[in-house]
């Protein structure tokens, strides 16, 4: 039923930031750059207000602002994914059917956070999103940040009652639960590393791609990874992988977006800022962020 969109929603579904002014407000411009600039350097999708995209720094409002300007912008060049999962169930069905009005490819549902329902609990949550819309949902499980897991035979029973649940974005380091996923889910289900150094390790057991926040820096080299690996050019893309390890590790060396956004400030991207209480980098983080960039050449010409 959903083979064709299946087929698109492969490779580096990038993770947008949202970008704000200097006055904290979402600077839609800004966000309409980003995407065009994802589109020319080769990601094969976009995803916003994910967890790169702060929706918690978000009002329900904004988020609707950012998922319409996103989707308008990528003018259906790309599939746009974007998140519509929130603590508030109401809040993400509201966000999700919104999504399909739009004219979103997929919607990413994230497990419940702070809440940490039970697994019966988060069965329920799910099948009464998917069965809310006909769109595609991809779940999103980050144990890391919710302080609940999605144990497989909970995902398993979704994909099999809920048609449209075709994939799950897994920011999971255990990788024998990822490896259970296609086991159990099949594996013709949609398979997306959220975690940067399983990208590559995540294609070798038959994932679809990545939806790394290191594409927002490095969005050419985060897709050829994929491209490489469909191609069948694997040590090219076990290259990638082994080259990009630095920059990831300097990523995340504090609370994502933080260091994402400053290194995209020294890119020229954006107005590096984040609303209280999170903070971009400042010091020694700051310093090492600007010189792993400057590793990579990716300030030749930026004017500093």
């Amino acid at each position: 039923m959903f083979e064709e969109v299946k087929n698109r929603l492969r490779g580096s579904i990038a993770p947008i930031i949202t970008p704000f002014d200097e006055a904290l407000e979402v600077d839609t411009k800004a966000l309409e750059k980003l995407i065009d600039w994802h589109i020319d350097s080769g990601s094969h999708g976009v995803s916003v207000c994910g967890t790169t995209g702060e929706p918690s720094s978000l009002s329900t409002e904004e988020r609707e602002l950012v998922m319409e300007t996103a989707i308008k912008a990528a003018g259906k060049r790309v599939p746009v994914m974007p998140g519509t999962g929130s603590a508030n169930q109401k809040e993400t069905l509201h966000l999700t059917k919104l999504a399909q009005e739009m004219g979103a490819d997929a919607a990413l549902v994230i497990v419940p956070y702070y809440n940490k329902p039970n697994q019966q609990a988060l069965y329920n949550h799910f099948k009464t999103v998917a069965d809310s819309v006909d769109i595609p949902i991809i779940v999103y499980n980050i144990p890391g940040r919710t302080a609940v897991n999605l144990e497989v035979k909970t995902l398993a029973r979704l994909a099999e009652d809920c048609p449209n649940i075709i994939g799950v974005k897994e920011s999971n380091k255990d990788f024998e639960h990822v490896n259970r996923v296609l086991l159990h889910c099949g594996r013709d289900f949609l398979l997306y590393s959220g975690i940067e150094l399983l990208c590559y390790p995540m294609l070798a057991i038959g994932g679809a791609g990545h939806i790394s926040a290191t594409a927002c820096v490095a969005p050419k080299e985060v897709a050829d990874l994929y491209n490489h690996w469909k191609a069948g050019e694997i040590d090219k893309a076990l290259d990638l992988h082994y080259k990009l390890m630095p920059l990831n590790d300097v990523l995340f060396k504090e609370t994502n977006p933080g260091p994402l956004k400053a290194a995209m400030g020294m890119l020229g991207k954006i107005h590096p800022a984040m609303r209280p209480p999170m903070e971009t980098p400042s010091g020694k983080l700051h310093d090492e962020i600007r010189d792993t960039l400057q590793t990579y050449g990716y300030l030749e010409g930026v004017n500093q």
